[in-house]
């Protein structure tokens, strides 16, 4: 664990990725899965976090010279989960009744996630090209959230189309983070900020960002432009066939 940071600190961010999970099982809980399947995915969760808490206390991902990378172990499992998703049947099934509201809520987290990183970097654990200041504009994403999801997908006074866009502008913001923070961290790949590398994300409890909020954050958005897509061409085809059966009427 960091030493000499406020406590408050790791406290919010404990908050955040709270948040982050009543966020997610809320969004699983409203796709109308059973009680035992919603049951066996909090424990999941929860066994999860807590697995990724214990290797970090231990100082197991500190070890940045293994072969291979520890980092492997803490971001691997996420994301395998989520291609298995979308490359299974009734993955995508799945995926596909996820509310999009909901999914859009869940990254005004990313606020108090940009917060913890600037005073991260305020305490010399993490460079700055990781925060606000830098080079991460993610917050914009968090701020942007609740707006989105209101007028877009609550409401619908704006179009799908913008909620669309916004979740790839989004995606490609939160590309841009990961690419910097793995490139900062100390590894043999390490390619920037050699005078304050980004440490502090191999302790707990901030490990928890790369292996859950960031992939809970990436499954968001690309369930969202699966669903919006699939929905753009569905209405396209539908208006193709209308056309078709007016001409020949």
């Amino acid at each position: 664990m960091l030493h000499n940071l406020p406590l408050f600190i790791p406290v919010v961010f404990a908050l955040t990725t709270l948040a982050t999970l009543i966020f997610l099982l809320a969004t699983v809980r409203k796709s109308g899965v059973s009680t035992s399947t919603f049951s066996y995915v909090t424990i999941g969760l929860l066994v999860w976090l807590a697995i990724k808490a214990a290797l970090a206390f231990t100082g197991f991902y500190k070890d940045t010279t293994s072969v291979p990378p520890r980092l492997i172990f803490a971001v691997g499992p996420p994301l395998l989960a989520i291609v298995l998703l979308f490359s299974t049947g009734k993955g995508r099934r799945f995926l596909d009744r996820l509310p999009l509201s909901t999914l859009t809520y869940t990254n005004a987290v990313r606020i108090p996630v940009e917060l913890v990183l600037y005073w991260l970097f305020l305490h010399k654990t993490i460079p700055e090209l990781m925060t606000f200041t830098g080079r991460n504009f993610d917050i914009l994403v968090g701020m942007t959230a609740p707006v989105v999801a209101y007028l877009g997908l609550t409401n619908q006074y704006i179009s799908k189309r913008v909620v669309l866009v916004w979740n790839v502008l989004s995606l490609g913001l939160l590309l841009n983070i990961v690419f910097h923070g793995i490139l900062s961290a100390p590894t043999p790949f390490q390619q920037f900020a050699f005078k304050q590398p980004n440490i502090a994300l191999l302790h707990a409890p901030f490990i928890w960002l790369p292996t859950f909020i960031v992939p809970v954050a990436l499954l968001t958005h690309l369930v969202s432009i699966r669903q919006l897509t699939r929905a753009a061409a569905s209405s396209t085809a539908n208006s193709k066939t209308a056309i078709k059966a007016g001409l020949i009427n």
